[in-house]
């Protein structure tokens, strides 16, 4: 059986599970304070020496970092990867832009708003990071524009991984009431078959 190493409060988490769940996937769970340095015990940095989840083991005891590499594998062979070359290396560009332009605003914000002492210095920080958060959601939105899906006629992993940290990213401060487009996306998403939500912040 599989073996996910996750967090319950990490989006890029919620990522790999929506996709187990939505695939109806059996996988064993195990749960990881990353807050609490259980990512960076000489166990876990066996297996993934960046010392980071999610992690995904397979049966054989291989370890798979990184949830845009693990929403790939485990899409193999499903609806959610498509057949179309182009249209598969869409949704990888997808993933990638995810990475680099909209996690590190919309999850961060969430982070620094619930995690850390919001000193001056990191509360003007945060309104950098809001405003960059918002031009991803202002991007998604006009994307979405006249269209159900990010990629093609159907969800693929590119809405997977879009869809976790936007549907909480009103937990880092960024309202996402001016964008109708991708709150029905959101709704979208919501409606599938073994969808499961992401974990509101506890922390």
């Amino acid at each position: 059986m599989l073996t996910l190493y996750d967090c319950l409060e990490s989006g890029n988490g919620h990522k790999v599970r929506l996709l187990l769940s939505l695939t109806g996937r059996d996988y064993r769970l195990v749960l990881k304070d990353i807050h609490a340095g259980e990512t960076r015990t000489a166990e876990f940095l066996a297996m993934n020496p960046n010392g980071k989840i999610p992690l995904l083991q397979l049966d054989d005891g291989r370890c798979l970092p990184e949830s845009g590499a693990i929403l790939h594998y485990l899409a193999e062979g499903t609806p959610y990867l498509p057949d179309d070359p182009f249209e598969r290396a869409r949704a990888l560009a997808w993933i990638c832009w995810e990475q680099y332009s909209h996690e590190p605003n919309v999850a961060v914000a969430r982070f620094w708003c619930h995690h850390l002492e919001m000193t001056a210095e990191r509360r003007a920080l945060l309104a950098e990071k809001q405003e960059k958060g918002h031009a991803a959601l202002a991007l998604m939105n006009d994307h979405l524009a006249g269209r159900d899906w990010f990629v093609g006629e159907r969800p693929t992993i590119a809405d997977i991984a879009l869809y976790s940290y936007t549907s909480v990213s009103e937990e880092g401060g960024i309202a996402r009431d001016g964008y109708a487009d991708l709150r029905a996306w959101l709704a979208r998403i919501e409606a599938l078959p073994g969808f499961i939500a992401m974990e509101p912040w506890s922390g």
